[in-house]
Parts: structure tokens; sequence; C-alpha cells
């Protein structure tokens, strides 16, 4: 259980670092999406704070001491082996925010009938177009998602939106 509880904790703070964050179908059969959601918004907060805030360790144990010090112990560990790259993915982050910015989206759904052998599953699709300015210049952005890449983009905006919120 400790292996699998670090691999996870390992994987969220990639997650944090722009690389691929943990995905619900490794763990579907632990938590609900809802939980899953919670769980992975509140993780990636707790290192992002705790890095951005240079929050000392007592405190990182203290604000998880109604989840048990076993697992209190873990993501301390964690955050204490990965502290600098969680501080280095922010400034990076801070510092591509200040040079785009997002002038105008738009959005379409359609099913996805690429093939004979997906076609009678229905997938519906999002396009998402972003046009970003960056260093002055409207540079369009086009992306396709799932249900469940979509729902993962939700909530990391949401994360953003309460760190940023946070951080005022």
């Amino acid at each position: 259980m400790v292996a699998s509880q670090n691999k996870l904790l390992h994987w969220v703070v990639d997650g944090v670092c722009g690389r691929e964050p943990p995905r619900m179908a490794d763990y579907g059969n632990t938590w609900t999406l809802v939980e899953w959601m919670e769980l992975l918004d509140s993780l990636s907060s707790l290192f992002r704070l705790a890095v951005g805030k240079k929050t000392p360790d007592e405190e990182v144990l203290a604000s998880l001491a109604d989840v048990g010090s076993g697992y209190g112990e873990a993501v301390l560990t964690v955050l204490r082996a990965r502290r600098e790259e969680i501080r280095q993915a922010l400034v990076e982050r801070t510092n591509n925010v200040s040079s785009s910015t997002l002038q105008d989206f738009d959005w379409q759904i359609k099913l996805a009938l690429s093939s004979d052998k997906i076609s009678f599953l229905h997938t519906p699709l999002l396009n998402l177009r972003l046009d970003v300015k960056e260093n002055g210049a409207l540079k369009p952005l086009s992306v396709e998602m799932n249900r469940e890449e979509l729902q993962t983009l939700i909530s990391s905006l949401e994360a953003a939106n309460k760190v940023v919120l946070q951080l005022k």
C-alpha cells in the first residue's frame, strides 16, 4: 500500500510540474470520480501552496493531521524530495503566464466516427480553439479532448484559480 501511495504522490507532483498527472483509470476502483477529482485538487494545491509559500514541514503535517500520520509523513517525504522541482515548475508557469494571454476561445462538440470499430462507441469529443497572445503575436491553438480529458482540464483550471485567489 505504501508503494502505491508514494507512486500516486509522485505522480501528482509530476502533474503539478507539467508532466502527465495520475489517471483515474489507474485508481478508479479505489475512489469515485468526485472523490478522485477532490483528491487530485487537494494534493496539487497542497504541494503548490507548501512550496509557493515556503510552508514549514510542521505546518504541512498539521494541515494533514486529520488524514493520519502515515499519510502526512508520506506527503512530507515526497514534498521534501521534490520541493525544488515544484518550485522551478511554479516559477516557469508564472513566467509563461506573464508572456501569454488568452484572447479568445471557441468550442465545438462532435462525435468520433473515424473508423468502423469505434463508430459504435459514439464518443463525444470537444474541439477547443484558443487564441493566445504571445509576445505580441496572436497564436491559435487547437485541442481535441474526450470527456475525461475535459474534466481534467476543468479541474486544473479550477485548481489554478484557487491558487491565484490564495496568492492575492
